[in-house]
Protein backbone atom coordinates (compact mmCIF):
# COMPACT_ATOMS: atom_id res chain seq x y z
CA UNK A 1 0.00 0.00 0.00
CA UNK A 2 1.73 3.52 -1.00
CA UNK A 3 2.04 5.58 1.76
CA UNK A 4 -0.18 7.89 3.77
CA UNK A 5 0.29 11.47 2.95
CA UNK A 6 -0.89 14.52 5.23
CA UNK A 7 -1.96 17.46 4.28
CA UNK A 8 0.86 19.10 6.71
CA UNK A 9 3.19 16.99 4.51
CA UNK A 10 1.70 17.60 1.22
CA UNK A 11 2.24 21.55 3.12
CA UNK A 12 5.90 21.50 3.93
CA UNK A 13 5.91 19.77 0.25
CA UNK A 14 5.18 22.57 -1.44
CA UNK A 15 7.01 25.17 1.04
CA UNK A 16 10.16 23.45 0.23
CA UNK A 17 9.52 23.16 -3.71
CA UNK A 18 10.98 26.48 -5.02
CA UNK A 19 9.51 27.98 -1.99
CA UNK A 20 6.00 27.69 -3.74
CA UNK A 21 4.59 29.03 -0.44
CA UNK A 22 5.29 30.68 2.55
CA UNK A 23 5.58 29.14 5.81
CA UNK A 24 3.03 31.62 7.02
CA UNK A 25 0.50 30.30 4.18
CA UNK A 26 1.27 27.21 5.23
CA UNK A 27 0.28 27.57 8.90
CA UNK A 28 -2.69 29.29 7.71
CA UNK A 29 -4.54 27.06 5.64
CA UNK A 30 -3.49 24.48 8.35
CA UNK A 31 -5.50 26.36 10.87
CA UNK A 32 -8.42 26.64 8.24
CA UNK A 33 -8.28 22.65 7.52
CA UNK A 34 -8.51 22.05 11.28
CA UNK A 35 -11.41 25.05 11.70
CA UNK A 36 -13.27 22.59 8.57
CA UNK A 37 -12.17 19.56 10.68
CA UNK A 38 -14.54 20.93 13.61
CA UNK A 39 -17.24 21.97 11.44
CA UNK A 40 -17.58 18.88 9.65
CA UNK A 41 -17.88 17.22 13.25
CA UNK A 42 -20.63 19.39 14.21
CA UNK A 43 -22.65 18.61 11.20
CA UNK A 44 -21.98 15.24 11.09
CA UNK A 45 -24.13 15.57 14.47
CA UNK A 46 -27.08 16.97 13.08
CA UNK A 47 -30.03 17.05 15.07
CA UNK A 48 -28.43 15.20 17.95
CA UNK A 49 -26.37 18.29 18.41
CA UNK A 50 -28.99 20.54 18.48
CA UNK A 51 -27.55 22.11 15.44
CA UNK A 52 -30.53 21.99 12.87
CA UNK A 53 -32.90 24.57 11.58
CA UNK A 54 -32.98 28.10 11.43
CA UNK A 55 -31.30 30.91 13.89
CA UNK A 56 -34.16 33.14 13.81
CA UNK A 57 -31.95 36.03 11.77
CA UNK A 58 -30.60 36.70 8.62
CA UNK A 59 -27.06 37.83 7.33
CA UNK A 60 -26.15 41.42 5.34
CA UNK A 61 -27.84 39.57 2.53
CA UNK A 62 -31.00 39.30 4.30
CA UNK A 63 -31.39 35.66 4.24
CA UNK A 64 -32.50 33.84 7.00
CA UNK A 65 -29.60 31.95 8.91
CA UNK A 66 -29.44 28.63 9.63
CA UNK A 67 -28.44 27.61 13.44
CA UNK A 68 -25.06 25.83 11.55
CA UNK A 69 -23.96 28.89 9.87
CA UNK A 70 -23.42 30.87 12.35
CA UNK A 71 -21.63 27.85 14.12
CA UNK A 72 -19.53 27.59 11.27
CA UNK A 73 -18.73 31.77 10.87
CA UNK A 74 -17.68 31.18 14.21
CA UNK A 75 -15.37 28.50 14.32
CA UNK A 76 -13.65 30.03 11.48
CA UNK A 77 -13.24 33.15 12.99
CA UNK A 78 -12.11 31.88 16.51
CA UNK A 79 -9.70 29.23 15.05
CA UNK A 80 -7.82 32.20 12.45
CA UNK A 81 -7.73 35.05 14.70
CA UNK A 82 -4.94 34.13 16.85
CA UNK A 83 -2.64 32.15 14.74
CA UNK A 84 -0.81 35.75 13.79
CA UNK A 85 -1.00 35.16 10.21
CA UNK A 86 -3.87 37.54 8.95
CA UNK A 87 -4.70 40.96 9.15
CA UNK A 88 -8.66 40.34 9.06
CA UNK A 89 -11.41 38.35 7.33
CA UNK A 90 -14.79 38.90 5.66
CA UNK A 91 -17.41 36.66 5.83
CA UNK A 92 -20.33 35.79 3.59
CA UNK A 93 -22.54 36.21 6.94
CA UNK A 94 -20.78 39.22 8.39
CA UNK A 95 -21.65 42.91 6.42
CA UNK A 96 -18.14 43.76 6.90
CA UNK A 97 -14.94 42.99 7.66
CA UNK A 98 -13.33 41.29 10.72
CA UNK A 99 -10.21 43.13 11.83
CA UNK A 100 -7.85 40.81 14.15
CA UNK A 101 -8.23 41.90 17.55
CA UNK A 102 -4.78 43.63 18.71
CA UNK A 103 -4.00 41.45 21.13
CA UNK A 104 -2.98 39.04 18.62
CA UNK A 105 -0.22 39.23 16.13
CA UNK A 106 -0.63 40.76 13.03
CA UNK A 107 -0.29 39.06 9.40
CA UNK A 108 -0.16 39.94 5.74
CA UNK A 109 -2.95 37.48 4.70
CA UNK A 110 -6.65 38.40 4.11
CA UNK A 111 -8.39 34.98 4.15
CA UNK A 112 -12.46 35.45 2.75
CA UNK A 113 -15.19 32.55 3.14
CA UNK A 114 -18.55 31.63 3.02
CA UNK A 115 -18.81 29.14 5.88
CA UNK A 116 -21.35 27.24 5.03
CA UNK A 117 -22.05 26.88 1.56
CA UNK A 118 -25.72 25.40 0.75
CA UNK A 119 -27.27 26.00 3.95
CA UNK A 120 -31.13 25.24 2.35
CA UNK A 121 -29.47 21.37 2.14
CA UNK A 122 -28.36 21.30 6.23
CA UNK A 123 -31.75 20.01 7.48
CA UNK A 124 -32.19 17.19 4.82
CA UNK A 125 -28.50 15.47 5.07
CA UNK A 126 -27.32 16.48 1.45
CA UNK A 127 -24.25 17.64 1.45
CA UNK A 128 -22.81 21.27 2.17
CA UNK A 129 -19.32 22.65 2.66
CA UNK A 130 -16.83 25.60 3.42
CA UNK A 131 -15.57 27.91 0.64
CA UNK A 132 -12.45 30.09 1.58
CA UNK A 133 -10.15 32.03 -0.61
CA UNK A 134 -6.98 33.97 0.67
CA UNK A 135 -5.22 37.17 -0.99
CA UNK A 136 -2.61 38.68 0.22
CA UNK A 137 -2.77 42.15 1.97
CA UNK A 138 -1.44 45.18 -0.21
CA UNK A 139 1.67 46.45 0.99
CA UNK A 140 2.37 49.61 2.03
CA UNK A 141 -1.27 50.22 3.38
CA UNK A 142 -1.64 51.04 7.52
CA UNK A 143 -3.89 48.87 8.81
CA UNK A 144 -6.82 47.01 7.24
CA UNK A 145 -9.89 48.87 5.22
CA UNK A 146 -12.39 46.70 3.25
CA UNK A 147 -10.38 48.36 0.08
CA UNK A 148 -7.53 45.79 0.45
CA UNK A 149 -10.11 43.49 -0.05
CA UNK A 150 -10.75 44.45 -3.51
CA UNK A 151 -8.93 42.46 -5.39
CA UNK A 152 -9.30 40.44 -8.78
CA UNK A 153 -9.39 36.83 -8.30
CA UNK A 154 -6.35 36.26 -10.06
CA UNK A 155 -4.37 38.05 -6.84
CA UNK A 156 -5.68 34.88 -4.99
CA UNK A 157 -2.71 33.24 -3.33
CA UNK A 158 -4.75 30.14 -2.25
CA UNK A 159 -8.24 28.66 -2.56
CA UNK A 160 -10.27 25.82 -1.71
CA UNK A 161 -13.34 24.20 -0.36
CA UNK A 162 -14.55 21.63 2.14
CA UNK A 163 -17.26 19.53 1.13
CA UNK A 164 -19.24 17.98 3.66
CA UNK A 165 -20.86 14.68 2.59
CA UNK A 166 -20.17 10.69 3.10
CA UNK A 167 -16.90 11.69 3.24
CA UNK A 168 -15.30 15.24 4.17
CA UNK A 169 -13.10 16.21 1.79
CA UNK A 170 -10.71 19.26 1.47
CA UNK A 171 -9.91 20.02 -2.15
CA UNK A 172 -6.75 22.71 -2.37
CA UNK A 173 -5.16 25.00 -4.97
CA UNK A 174 -1.97 27.39 -4.21
CA UNK A 175 -1.66 27.99 -8.24
CA UNK A 176 0.16 24.69 -8.88
CA UNK A 177 -2.84 22.19 -9.66
CA UNK A 178 -6.08 21.16 -7.51
CA UNK A 179 -4.99 18.28 -4.40
CA UNK A 180 -7.66 16.43 -2.60
CA UNK A 181 -7.83 15.66 0.43
CA UNK A 182 -10.21 12.88 2.58
CA UNK A 183 -10.40 13.52 6.20
CA UNK A 184 -9.45 10.25 8.50
CA UNK A 185 -11.23 10.56 10.99
CA UNK A 186 -8.85 7.45 12.55
CA UNK A 187 -6.21 9.64 12.43
CA UNK A 188 -7.48 12.55 12.84
CA UNK A 189 -5.65 14.17 9.66
CA UNK A 190 -6.52 15.10 6.25
CA UNK A 191 -4.96 12.53 3.94
CA UNK A 192 -4.03 12.99 -0.01
CA UNK A 193 -5.85 11.03 -2.71
CA UNK A 194 -5.63 12.67 -5.92
CA UNK A 195 -3.09 15.51 -7.45
CA UNK A 196 -3.29 17.12 -10.00
CA UNK A 197 -6.88 16.78 -10.74
CA UNK A 198 -8.32 17.82 -14.51
CA UNK A 199 -11.51 18.14 -15.61
CA UNK A 200 -12.42 16.60 -19.19
CA UNK A 201 -12.83 19.54 -21.77
CA UNK A 202 -16.08 17.85 -23.30
CA UNK A 203 -18.70 16.51 -21.38
CA UNK A 204 -22.94 15.23 -21.39
CA UNK A 205 -23.71 16.81 -18.24
CA UNK A 206 -25.22 20.50 -17.21
CA UNK A 207 -26.17 21.56 -13.83
CA UNK A 208 -28.58 24.69 -13.65
CA UNK A 209 -32.13 25.41 -11.58
CA UNK A 210 -34.56 24.59 -14.55
CA UNK A 211 -37.69 25.67 -12.29
CA UNK A 212 -36.31 29.30 -13.41
CA UNK A 213 -36.32 28.55 -16.95
CA UNK A 214 -38.83 31.39 -17.34
CA UNK A 215 -36.44 33.94 -16.06
CA UNK A 216 -33.29 33.17 -18.27
CA UNK A 217 -32.08 35.61 -20.73
CA UNK A 218 -31.93 34.19 -24.50
CA UNK A 219 -28.40 32.81 -24.52
CA UNK A 220 -28.73 30.61 -21.61
CA UNK A 221 -32.40 28.99 -22.48
CA UNK A 222 -30.57 28.69 -26.16
CA UNK A 223 -27.81 26.43 -24.65
CA UNK A 224 -30.34 24.18 -22.58
CA UNK A 225 -33.04 23.67 -25.36
CA UNK A 226 -30.02 22.58 -27.33
CA UNK A 227 -28.90 20.07 -24.50
CA UNK A 228 -32.35 18.56 -23.90
CA UNK A 229 -32.97 18.20 -27.81
CA UNK A 230 -30.15 15.16 -27.11
CA UNK A 231 -29.00 13.08 -30.08
CA UNK A 232 -31.47 14.40 -32.38
CA UNK A 233 -30.89 18.35 -31.71
CA UNK A 234 -27.60 20.39 -33.03
CA UNK A 235 -25.26 19.13 -30.24
CA UNK A 236 -25.71 15.44 -31.48
CA UNK A 237 -25.58 14.07 -28.20
CA UNK A 238 -27.96 13.19 -25.20
CA UNK A 239 -27.35 15.18 -21.78
CA UNK A 240 -27.75 14.61 -18.39
CA UNK A 241 -28.96 17.61 -16.04
CA UNK A 242 -27.76 17.10 -12.46
CA UNK A 243 -28.66 20.11 -9.73
CA UNK A 244 -27.81 19.85 -6.11
CA UNK A 245 -28.19 23.31 -4.70
CA UNK A 246 -25.28 23.34 -2.98
CA UNK A 247 -22.16 24.93 -5.23
CA UNK A 248 -19.93 23.35 -3.56
CA UNK A 249 -21.44 19.87 -4.04
CA UNK A 250 -22.15 20.69 -7.96
CA UNK A 251 -18.64 22.14 -8.53
CA UNK A 252 -17.30 18.80 -6.65
CA UNK A 253 -19.23 16.38 -8.83
CA UNK A 254 -16.99 18.53 -12.15
CA UNK A 255 -13.70 18.67 -10.58
CA UNK A 256 -14.29 14.85 -10.30
CA UNK A 257 -16.01 13.78 -13.49
CA UNK A 258 -16.59 16.79 -15.96
CA UNK A 259 -19.63 19.05 -16.51
CA UNK A 260 -20.90 22.52 -16.06
CA UNK A 261 -22.52 24.43 -13.73
CA UNK A 262 -24.61 27.42 -14.36
CA UNK A 263 -26.07 30.11 -12.15
CA UNK A 264 -26.81 32.93 -14.74
CA UNK A 265 -28.29 36.43 -14.06
CA UNK A 266 -32.11 36.14 -14.77
CA UNK A 267 -35.22 39.02 -14.99
CA UNK A 268 -36.30 38.29 -11.90
CA UNK A 269 -33.76 40.84 -10.22
CA UNK A 270 -32.51 42.84 -13.67
CA UNK A 271 -30.31 45.30 -11.49
CA UNK A 272 -28.01 42.49 -10.16
CA UNK A 273 -25.29 40.97 -11.92
CA UNK A 274 -26.03 37.97 -10.55
CA UNK A 275 -26.95 35.31 -7.30
CA UNK A 276 -23.14 34.05 -6.35
CA UNK A 277 -20.82 36.36 -4.14
CA UNK A 278 -18.03 36.79 -5.88
CA UNK A 279 -15.43 36.94 -3.27
CA UNK A 280 -16.52 33.80 -1.06
CA UNK A 281 -17.89 31.76 -4.19
CA UNK A 282 -17.24 32.87 -7.71
CA UNK A 283 -13.54 33.60 -7.51
CA UNK A 284 -12.14 30.54 -5.25
CA UNK A 285 -14.07 28.42 -7.19
CA UNK A 286 -13.04 29.54 -10.46
CA UNK A 287 -9.47 29.17 -10.01
CA UNK A 288 -10.17 25.80 -8.60
CA UNK A 289 -11.91 25.25 -12.10
CA UNK A 290 -9.53 26.80 -14.15
CA UNK A 291 -6.21 24.87 -12.22
CA UNK A 292 -7.78 21.57 -13.18
CA UNK A 293 -7.98 22.53 -16.81
CA UNK A 294 -11.65 24.00 -16.89
CA UNK A 295 -13.13 27.41 -17.69
CA UNK A 296 -14.98 30.11 -15.62
CA UNK A 297 -16.81 32.84 -16.93
CA UNK A 298 -19.70 35.30 -15.73
CA UNK A 299 -20.83 34.39 -19.35
CA UNK A 300 -19.25 37.64 -21.36
CA UNK A 301 -15.51 37.54 -19.07
CA UNK A 302 -13.34 35.65 -17.04
CA UNK A 303 -14.32 35.98 -13.65
CA UNK A 304 -10.90 35.91 -12.69
CA UNK A 305 -10.33 39.17 -14.29
CA UNK A 306 -13.27 40.93 -12.68
CA UNK A 307 -12.99 43.86 -10.40
CA UNK A 308 -14.69 43.64 -7.27
CA UNK A 309 -16.33 47.07 -6.38
CA UNK A 310 -17.89 45.75 -2.74
CA UNK A 311 -17.72 43.21 -0.53
CA UNK A 312 -20.37 41.41 -1.20
CA UNK A 313 -20.83 41.66 -4.76
CA UNK A 314 -22.88 39.33 -6.86
CA UNK A 315 -22.31 37.80 -10.13
CA UNK A 316 -23.22 35.47 -12.78
CA UNK A 317 -21.37 32.03 -12.95
CA UNK A 318 -20.69 29.87 -15.90
CA UNK A 319 -17.75 27.21 -14.74
CA UNK A 320 -16.61 23.51 -15.58
CA UNK A 321 -15.42 21.40 -18.55
CA UNK A 322 -13.87 24.49 -20.81
CA UNK A 323 -15.50 23.35 -24.08
CA UNK A 324 -18.80 23.90 -22.40
CA UNK A 325 -18.13 27.19 -21.22
CA UNK A 326 -16.58 28.59 -24.19
CA UNK A 327 -20.16 27.79 -25.70
CA UNK A 328 -21.74 29.27 -23.66
CA UNK A 329 -20.14 32.02 -23.63
CA UNK A 330 -20.06 32.22 -27.34
CA UNK A 331 -23.72 32.36 -27.19
CA UNK A 332 -23.51 35.76 -24.49
CA UNK A 333 -20.92 37.45 -27.11
CA UNK A 334 -23.31 37.31 -30.23
CA UNK A 335 -24.81 40.37 -31.29
CA UNK A 336 -28.76 40.66 -29.62
CA UNK A 337 -27.90 38.04 -27.04
CA UNK A 338 -29.37 39.80 -24.44
CA UNK A 339 -27.55 41.37 -21.81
Amino acid sequence: MSQKISLTRYLVEQQRQDGHIPPELRLLLEIVARACKSISQAVNKGALGGVLGTAGSENVQGEVQKKLDIIANEVLIEANEWGGHLAAMASEEMEGIYLVPNRYPHGEYLLMFDPLDGSSNIDVNVSIGTIFSVLKKPEGHPGVTEQDFMQPGTQQVAAGYCIYGPQTTLVLTVGDGVSMFTLDREQGSFVLVQENIRIPEDTKEFAINMSNMRHWDTPVKRYVDECLAGVEGPRGKDFNMRWIASMVADVHRILTRGGVFMYPWDKREPQKAGKLRLMYEANPMSWLIEQAGGAATNGRQRILDLQPGKLHERVSVVLGSKNEVERITAYHLEPKAGL
